[in-house]
C-alpha cells in the first residue's frame, strides 16, 4: 500500500470520526434542555418506551435472519464458481454482519434521539418561540443525519482500508466490502417495511375513527391510537429512514468501487479511481457537519429558509472541494462534472418534489380546491398530480445520467450517485427534523399546552412534510443512479457484453421485473390495510365500551393500540422481505443471466415511476389537508376537510411505506444479482434446459 493511499484513507476515516464526535456534542446539548411540564414528560416517556420496545422486537426477528445469511455467504465462498464473486466468502460475511450492525445502530441512534428531542421541541416552542423550537428539532434531525453519514463512511472506509492493507490487493478489498453493502440493505429493507407498516396502521386508525367518526382533533389524548401514531413517526420515519439512507449512502460508494475494479488504466490512475469517491464522501460528511453548525449559530424565524440554506451550504462546499480534488488529484475536470451532475440532480429532484407537495405552490392548492366537491375528486386530483410529477423528475435524472456517462462512462454514472449522496448527512438531517416536529405537535396537543405552541409545531410540521417529500425524491434519485451502476457491474460480472432485446428470455425477465415492484407494493399496502383494520376495531371498541373516554372522564388503553401495531408490522414485513431477497436468486436459476438482467432493468424502470408517484401524491394529499386546516375552503371539521383526510389516509401507506421501500427493493435485487453473477456465466438454467428439450 502506497504512502499516498494510507494518508488519503486515514483522512477520510478522520472525517467520519470528527462527524461522529460532533454528533455526541449535539446529543449532549439537546439532552441538557429541561422538560418542566410533568404531563409533557409523561407522554414523551410513553412514546419513547413504545418505540424502544418495537425496535427490540423487530431486531430480535432480524438478527437470526442476518446470522443465517452470513453463514450462507461463508458456505458459498467454498464453491469454486463463486471464487471471484463480489461479496461472497467468510471475509465478506464478516463485512455483512458489520454492515447490518451499523445500519441498525444508525436507526437506533436516530430513533432514541428523536424520542428525546420531541418533548424538548414542544417545551422550546412553549417557552421561547419558533426559532428555538426549530433549532431543537433540527438538532435532533442532525444527530440522525450525521450518524447515518458518519457511521456509514466509517464502516465502509475502515473495512476497505483494512482489507486493502491485509491482502495488498485493491480489487479484493472492493469485492469484500460488497458484503458490507448487502448487510446495510438487509436491515434497511426490514426496518423500512416494518416501520412503515407500523406507523401507517396507527396513523390511519387514529385519523379515521378519531377525526372523521368522532370529530376530535388530531393527537387528542382521548384517542386510544394517538400514542401508537406518535411512536410510529419514530420507528418508521426515523429508525426506518436511518437504516434506509445508510444503505443508500454505502451502496452508492460500493457501486463506484465495483466499476473501478473493471477499469483498465495505468497503475497510478487505477488506484485513484478507488480513492476519489472516498475523498468526495469524506468532504461530504464534513460539509454536512459545517452546514449544521452554520444553521445553529443563527436564530431563524422561517424554518423553510433555514433548511434550504443548510442544504445549499453543504452542496456549495462539496462543489468547490470536488473541483479542487478533480483538477489537482485526478488531473481532469471531467470527474468534477460527473459529481456535479449528481449533486445538481439531487437538488433539482428535491425542488420538483417541493413544487408538487408544498402548499406554497398550485398543485397542493388545486387538490384542496377539488376537495370541495368530495372524497372522489380529492383522490383523482392527488393521483393526477403524483403521476404528472414523474415527468420532470425523470427528465432531471436522465440529464444527470447522460452528462455523467458522456464525461466518464459507466464510472461517471456511479460518481453521480456518490455526488448526489455526498451531502446525505444534511439531507437526512432536514428529513429527520419533520417527524420530530410532528411528534412535538402531538405532545403539545395531548399535554394541552397553550394553542400558540400547536401553531408553532404545525408550521414546523408543514415544512417537515415538504422536506420529507424532498428526502424521498432524493432517495429515489440516488437509488436510480446506484442501481444503474450495480446493474452495469452485474452485466460485467456475468459476462453479458450486450443486451439482445429480441431474446425471449430477456423479454420474459423484463416483464417479470416490471411486475415485481407492483406486487411488492400491493403486499405492503395490503399489510397496512389489515393492520389498520385491527386498529380501527380496537379504537371503536374502546369508545363503545367506555363512553367516558370521549368525555375526558377516563383514560384510553394506549398500550393495547401500540401492541396491535407492533405485532401486525412484525408479522407483515416478512413476506415482502423474502420476495425482495429470493426473487433475483430464483430468477437467475430459472431464467439464467439474460433473464435476470431483464428483471433488473424492468424492476428499475417500474420502481422509479411508482416511487416518484407514491411519494409525491402522498405528500400532496397530506399538505392539502393541512392547507384546508389553515382555514381555507371551510377549515377544520368541514366536508372539504373530511374529503382531504380521506386523501391523506390513502396517501399515507403510499408515501411512508410502499414508496420508500421501492429504492431499497431495486438496490437489494441489484446487489444480490451482482453476488450470484459468476455462477450464471456457464450455468444451464431451467429455461435453457426446456429449450433444448423442445428442440430435440
Amino acid at each position: 500500500m502506497s504512502k499516498e493511499s494510507i494518508i488519503i484513507l486515514s483522512c477520510v476515516l478522520c472525517a467520519a470520526v470528527v462527524t461522529l464526535a460532533y454528533v455526541f456534542i449535539l446529543f449532549r446539548r439537546v439532552s441538557r434542555i429541561k422538560i418542566r411540564n410533568p404531563r409533557v414528560e409523561e407522554i414523551s416517556k410513553y412514546i419513547h418506551e413504545g418505540a424502544i420496545a418495537f425496535l427490540k422486537r423487530e431486531y430480535m426477528i432480524i438478527i437470526p435472519f442476518v446470522i443465517c445469511f452470513a453463514i450462507l455467504l461463508t458456505v458459498l465462498g467454498f464453491i469454486p464458481a463463486f471464487e471471484n464473486a463480489e461479496g461472497v466468502g467468510w471475509k465478506s460475511a464478516i463485512c455483512f454482519v458489520i454492515g447490518a450492525c451499523f445500519s441498525g445502530i444508525a436507526g437506533w441512534v436516530g430513533m432514541y434521539t428523536a424520542t428525546k428531542t420531541n418533548a424538548r421541541t414542544a417545551m422550546k416552542a412553549d417557552e421561547e418561540g419558533m426559532s428555538q423550537a426549530l433549532n431543537t428539532a433540527f438538532s435532533g434531525g442532525a444527530i440522525l443525519g450525521l450518524t447515518v453519514a458518519g457511521l456509514g463512511l466509517l464502516g465502509l472506509t475502515g473495512l476497505f482500508f483494512g482489507a486493502y492493507a491485509i491482502f495488498n490487493n485493491i480489487e479484493e478489498a472492493a469485492r469484500v466490502i460488497s458484503g458490507y453493502g448487502l448487510g446495510c440493505s438487509m436491515i434497511a429493507l426490514f426496518a423500512r417495511v416494518g416501520g412503515g407498516i407500523y406507523t401507517k396502521a396507527a396513523d390511519v386508525g387514529a385519523d379515521l375513527v378519531g377525526k372523521i367518526e368522532s370529530g376530535i382533533p388530531e393527537d387528542d389524548p382521548r384517542n386510544p391510537a394517538t400514542i401508537a401514531d406518535n411512536v410510529g413517526d419514530n420507528v418508521g420515519d426515523i429508525a426506518g429512514m436511518g437504516s434506509d439512507l445508510t444503505e443508500s449512502y454505502v451502496g452508492s460508494i460500493i457501486s463506484v468501487l465495483t466499476i473501478a475494479a473493471t477499469m483498465l488504466t495505468t497503475s497510478n490512475g487505477y488506484l485513484k479511481n478507488f480513492l476519489f469517491p472516498l475523498m468526495i464522501a469524506g468532504v461530504g460528511v464534513l460539509a454536512s457537519m459545517l452546514a449544521v453548525i452554520f444553521i445553529r449559530l443563527k436564530q431563524w424565524k422561517n424554518p423553510h429558509k433555514a433548511l434550504n440554506i443548510a442544504t445549499y451550504v453543504a452542496t456549495g462546499i462539496v462543489i468547490i472541494a470536488t473541483l479542487f480534488i478533480g483538477l489537482f488529484y485526478m488531473g481532469s475536470v471531467k470527474y468534477f462534472f460527473a459529481v456535479l451532475a449528481g449533486l445538481l440532480a439531487g437538488i433539482l429532484v428535491g425542488f420538483i418534489a417541493e413544487i408538487y407537495t408544498s402548499s406554497d405552490y398550485k398543485e397542493v392548492k388545486r387538490i384542496a380546491y377539488e376537495s370541495q366537491t368530495g372524497h372522489a375528486t380529492n383522490i383523482i386530483a392527488g393521483m393526477g398530480s403524483g403521476m404528472k410529477s414523474t415527468g420532470l423528475t425523470i427528465i432531471a435524472l436522465v440529464v444527470a445520467i447522460a452528462i455523467a456517462y458522456f464525461v466518464c462512462g459507466s464510472y461517471g454514472i456511479a460518481l453521480a450517485a456518490v455526488g448526489m449522496l455526498s451531502t446525505c448527512g444534511i439531507t437526512v438531517s432536514v428529513d429527520g427534523y419533520g417527524p420530530i416536529s410532528d411528534n412535538a405537535g402531538g405532545i403539545a396537543q395531548m399535554a394541552q399546552l397553550d394553542s400558540h405552541v400547536r401553531e408553532i409545531t404545525d408550521k414546523l410540521d408543514s415544512v417537515g412534510n415538504t422536506t420529507a417529500a424532498i428526502g424521498k425524491g432524493f432517495c429515489i434519485g440516488s437509488a436510480t443512479l446506484t442501481s444503474l451502476a450495480l446493474i452495469v457491474g452485474y452485466f460485467n460480472a456475468s459476462g453479458i457484453d450486450f443486451i439482445d432485446i429480441s431474446n425471449p428470455v430477456f423479454i420474459v425477465g423484463l416483464l417479470i421485473g416490471a411486475m415485481l415492484p407492483y406486487l411488492f407494493s400491493s403486499l405492503v399496502i395490503a399489510s397496512v390495510g389489515r393492520a389498520a383494520n385491527k386498529m380501527i376495531e380496537e379504537v371503536r371498541g374502546q369508545f363503545e365500551a367506555d363512553p367516558g373516554i370521549l368525555k375526558g372522564e377516563s383514560n384510553p388503553n394506549y398500550a393495547k393500540c401500540v401492541d396491535i401495531s407492533t405485532k401486525a408490522s412484525l408479522k407483515e414485513m416478512i413476506l415482502p422481505g423474502l420476495i425482495a431477497v429470493l426473487a433475483p436468486i430464483l430468477a437467475g436459476l430459472i431464467l439464467g443471466a439474460s433473464g435476470l438482467g431483464g428483471i433488473l432493468i424492468g424492476g428499475l424502470l417500474s420502481a422509479i415511476m411508482l416511487a416518484v408517484f407514491m411519494a409525491n401524491s402522498g405528500g400532496a394529499w397530506d399538505n392539502a389537508k393541512k392547507y384546508i386546516e389553515e382555514d381555507h375552503f371551510g377549515g377544520k371539521g368541514s366536508d372539504t376537510h373530511h374529503a382531504a383526510i380521506t386523501g391523506d389516509t390513502v396517501g399515507d401507506p403510499l408515501k411512508d411505506t410502499a414508496g420508500p421501500a421501492m429504492d431499497i427493493l431495486i438496490k437489494l435485487m441489484s446487489i444480490i444479482s451482482l453476488i450470484i453473477a459468476p455462477l450464471l456465466i456457464n450455468y444451464q438454467s431451467l429455461w435453457d434446459l426446456i429449450v433444448k428439450w423442445i428442440n430435440k
